[in-house]
């Protein structure tokens, strides 16, 4: 790894795997801080592509979802290999920590590649955005390639060896990253497997309204999620995800409570719904397709306003059924 070439397969590695290939990119920049520190590669160049590496890609996210909005969430979360971080994780972060949650996003799987599109939805202002994606890459590519310095002994050691090895050290890397891709894909599908349950369907729910016989229809939406889509079911009343415990004294247990999200396989709806089964509720489903499938069938929805920033939610209160 030496000259341009060397940081011109930094720069494409880093780049490659801020866009979402599954690519191994700390090893890469470990050796990199490790011959950098040697003095066979300049450090500054090496520091500065990585971090524009970073940046673009989450530009090129960032664009996404100010363009398409929560489809690209939605479709990140689908074939995302951590889809209970895509639901609650990244979106939690955000109300926290706002702009700040992008300054450590790239140290916690899942909400690196979840944030920059978040931050376009929810329409943080470019510049703002690039200054603190600039900050987070830096904290993580210097955190990356000072380790690498500081094995430099070490790595040096075993880069002879692994040389050597050619071929075969190739073919293990690969098995390696194919195992890690196989181990999270069975975390996602035990994670799925643990939401399975029964849903009911919106042309359902839409009957059992139209006769008068509505159940309890709660929002779990979490307040980010709520901005980029301000509508919701009519009658529904909000409770989020992150707070479903606390209001489960607010809930009837002599209904049928409905509950709905707008994430990929209703995965907040059926977590919620596990809480209160848990609890004693015995009547609970989730909305099959949850909001956008309620959109799409063209049901009726009615807008709301958000409340003021800092500002506390209002208890659940479900209406009285007819």
């Amino acid at each position: 790894m030496r000259g341009p070439l060397g940081l011109g397969v930094v720069f494409l590695n880093v780049l490659l795997q801020q866009l979402g290939l599954p690519v191994p990119v700390v090893p890469t920049l470990l050796v990199a801080g490790a011959v950098a520190a040697s003095g066979r590669l300049s450090g500054p160049a090496l520091y500065a592509l990585a971090v524009a590496a970073c940046v673009m890609a989450d530009s090129t996210w960032y664009t996404a979802g100010r363009r398409y909005g929560g489809r690209v969430m939605s479709l990140l979360c689908r074939v995302s290999l951590s889809p209970d971080s895509c639901v609650s994780q990244t979106q939690s972060a955000f109300e926290r920590w706002g702009a700040g949650a992008l300054l450590f996003a790239k140290f916690v799987p899942g909400l690196a590649l979840i944030a920059p599109p978040l931050a376009g939805a929810t329409r943080m202002q470019l510049p703002r955005f690039i200054v603190f994606s600039a900050l987070g890459a830096s904290l993580w590519v210097g955190a990356a390639l000072a380790a690498g310095a500081l094995l430099r002994t070490q790595i040096e050691r075993l880069l002879p060896q692994a040389a050597q090895v050619g071929g075969t050290a190739a073919l293990l890397l690969v098995l390696l990253i194919a195992a890690y891709i196989a181990y999270r894909w069975w975390e996602r599908r035990r994670f799925l497997a643990a939401l399975d349950m029964a849903r009911i369907s919106v042309e359902e729910l839409r009957r059992q309204m139209d006769e008068g016989a509505a159940p309890v229809i709660v929002d779990v939406r979490s307040p980010t999620a709520q901005t980029l889509e301000r509508h919701r079911i009519p009658g529904a009343v909000h409770v989020p995800v992150q707070d479903a415990a606390r209001h489960l004294s607010e809930l009837p247990r002599d209904r049928e409570i409905i509950l709905y999200c707008s994430c990929p396989n209703e995965a907040s709806a059926a977590k919620v719904a596990r809480l209160l089964m848990n609890h004693g509720f015995r009547r609970v489903r989730p909305l099959k397709g949850g909001l956008e499938a309620w959109i799409e069938a063209g049901h009726p929805v009615e807008a709301f306003a958000l409340p003021a920033p800092g500002a506390a939610d209002p208890p659940a209160t479900p209406q009285p059924s007819s």
